[in-house]
């Protein structure tokens, strides 16, 4: 049973350790390798009974126990991986031995893909982080390769293996010339954990302007917008107009509908009309109205 909180655990453990020199009728022995959530015993010796107390993360127990006889540690007082301290205490005589408990065998694996959405032909525009841990959720610090399948896009599919640090294994990648989804997978073993990338166009390449008369009023539209790579820009992206003529200086901005921008303006003597999206300027035409 769980007696006390850990904090007075770490105190008394300190007060112990204190006396430990003074008590050279009991010994602790503990095993050299301990994994988290393994059973064990810590063998004693002496006579008669004691307090045995056992101190952790997140753990802090104390029972009677018969000296020479071995204390069974139960799983889930050592399924946090750090630094542990068995005491015995017989009347004012105690000692204490330190362990260390490790993680356990990989057994979950987080994956994080950052950001869900990116611009095609960008160097390293993805991050892809994978962390292993144990069944009890303890960072597995043991050097684990993990793979990473990359399928979809322009590029053909790959796998890049990292080794991890410290129980993390990260890469950056770059994104495709190609638009549309990407799927990314870490594995280790028989744990997959797949996630998708959606890669979006990127800036207008080759902004074209166009006109054609309408009646007293002007059509002004755009070629079908695309990036350099040849991917159209997402309908709805917004691209802006802007007239300028004896009437002053207009601005209307009109979204893509199937790839292609489309607004009507009157125009009142000279005018030039320019075309924009995002950072991205087109061709300049200069035309007369009516005056």
């Amino acid at each position: 049973m769980r007696a006390f909180s850990f904090g007075f655990a770490g105190a008394l453990a300190g007060a112990i350790v204190f006396v430990t020199a003074a008590a050279a009728a009991i010994e602790i022995r503990v095993p050299p390798k301990i994994e988290a959530g393994g059973a064990f015993t810590i063998q004693t010796s002496g006579t008669g009974s004691a307090n045995f107390y056992l101190l952790g993360p997140g753990v802090a127990s104390k029972r009677t126990i018969q000296l020479s006889s071995g204390v069974a540690v139960a799983p889930d007082e050592v399924s946090n991986a750090g630094e542990y301290r068995a005491v015995v205490c017989a009347g004012s005589d105690c000692t204490s031995a330190a362990f260390e408990v490790r993680a356990g065998k990989p057994a979950r694996l987080s994956f994080f893909l950052h950001p869900s959405r990116v611009p095609v032909s960008l160097p390293n525009a993805i991050d892809a982080t994978a962390v292993i841990s144990d069944r009890y959720d303890n960072l597995v610090l043991a050097p684990t390769n993990i793979r990473f399948e990359i399928s979809g896009g322009s590029s053909p599919a790959s796998v890049k293996v990292v080794t991890t640090d410290r129980g993390i294994a990260w890469m950056r990648l770059a994104s495709s010339s190609k638009a549309g989804a990407v799927r990314i997978a870490a594995v280790l073993g028989d744990i997959q954990e797949p996630r998708i990338i959606h890669q979006v166009a990127a800036e207008a390449c080759g902004l074209r302007l166009n006109a054609r008369a309408n009646g007293k009023k002007t059509v002004f539209d755009t070629d079908p917008v695309r990036d350099c790579a040849g991917n159209p820009l997402p309908d709805g992206t917004i691209v802006s107009f802007t007239k300028v003529d004896a009437s002053g200086k207009t601005t209307v901005d009109a979204p893509l509908k199937k790839g292609v921008a489309q607004v009507e303006l009157p125009l009142k003597g000279a005018a030039r009309i320019s075309v924009a999206c995002g950072v991205v300027v087109g061709n300049e035409l200069s035309l007369r109205g009516a005056t």
